[in-house]
């Protein structure tokens, strides 16, 4: 994004350009200690169990636990892992400059075919040394995941990875769910969903629930895999978290489809709305 050898433009007028501070350029981030990293672990565990909990509530469970922790070390911890408490309505703050949000369409929705709803999230990956991210794209109705890819940072390329892969593969959906995240309002992601003729739906800020079944699936996915390892590379915490969501999209019974998997669901639905297309 910077050239330090730019020609013509110094690396203070780049920044200038991009509107980063020449401080941030460069500043080379440090790995969180081994204190931060069990501290997120257990913050972690617990917003699955109490996700409205906020920075004020976490910080006191841990405190009656028996951790030395401040308010001030919770609120970065959890804005580091995107963790974001329910509000009952929604936050009313600002969206990231320059981002534009987009108004929530499911409420009232009947949601009762594949690629109908999409829905795309993000969520932390504790490991025996460090973190990565895992975004995930997964089909409303049936509730197969359809793409997915793990990143160290929050760029919004990953995301738009993962988002291409199952546009390729499966074709577009009609809707594309999100919350209102950086990555999920830039304009690579939007712009590929306008290309697509998919109509964009964002939570409300803070809104939980609006995204509640791939919330679900990072429940299972921690509390059946994740947690159950301390994956020490990349390449480990990829081949576990794989061989997870095959599993889950092809053998774990899903009990809101009477006990099928979510990709039995998916490719038994997409051929009967074929059959049905045929006839008519």
């Amino acid at each position: 994004m910077i050239e330090r050898t730019h020609p013509k433009l110094s690396v203070g007028a780049q920044c200038r350009l991009l509107s980063i501070s020449r401080s941030s350029f460069y500043y080379a981030p440090q790995g969180e200690t081994a204190m931060n990293l069990d501290l997120m672990l257990l913050v972690d565990k617990q917003f699955l169990e109490t996700p409205f909990y906020g920075v004020r509530q976490m910080t006191w469970h841990l405190q009656n636990e028996g951790h030395a922790v401040n308010q001030k070390r919770i609120r970065r911890l959890m804005r580091l892992m995107r963790l974001m408490p329910i509000y009952q309505k929604p936050n009313t703050s600002k969206p990231a400059k320059g981002h534009k949000t987009y108004p929530y369409l499911l409420g009232g929705l009947r949601i009762d075919r594949p690629n109908q709803v999409w829905c795309a999230d993000i969520t932390y990956l504790p490991m025996r040394k460090g973190f990565l991210y895992l975004v995930a794209v997964m089909d409303w109705f049936t509730r197969k995941v359809l793409a997915w890819r793990i990143s160290n940072t929050l760029e919004a390329e990953f995301c738009l990875e993962a988002l291409n892969e199952a546009i390729h593969k499966f074709g577009p959906p009609e809707i594309m769910n999100t919350d209102q995240g950086s990555q999920f309002t830039s304009f690579d992601w939007t712009d590929r969903l306008k290309r697509a003729k998919t109509k964009i739906s964002m939570d409300g800020k803070a809104r939980y629930l609006d995204n509640i079944f791939i919330e679900r699936l990072w429940r299972s996915l921690k509390y059946e895999c994740v947690y159950l390892h301390a994956w020490e590379t990349g390449s480990q915490a990829k081949a576990g978290v794989g061989r997870w969501i095959t599993f889950y999209n092809h053998l774990r019974p899903h009990a809101a489809h009477g006990g099928q998997p979510p990709a039995v669901v998916y490719f038994n639905s997409i051929e009967t709305d074929q059959q049905v297309q045929a006839v008519a």
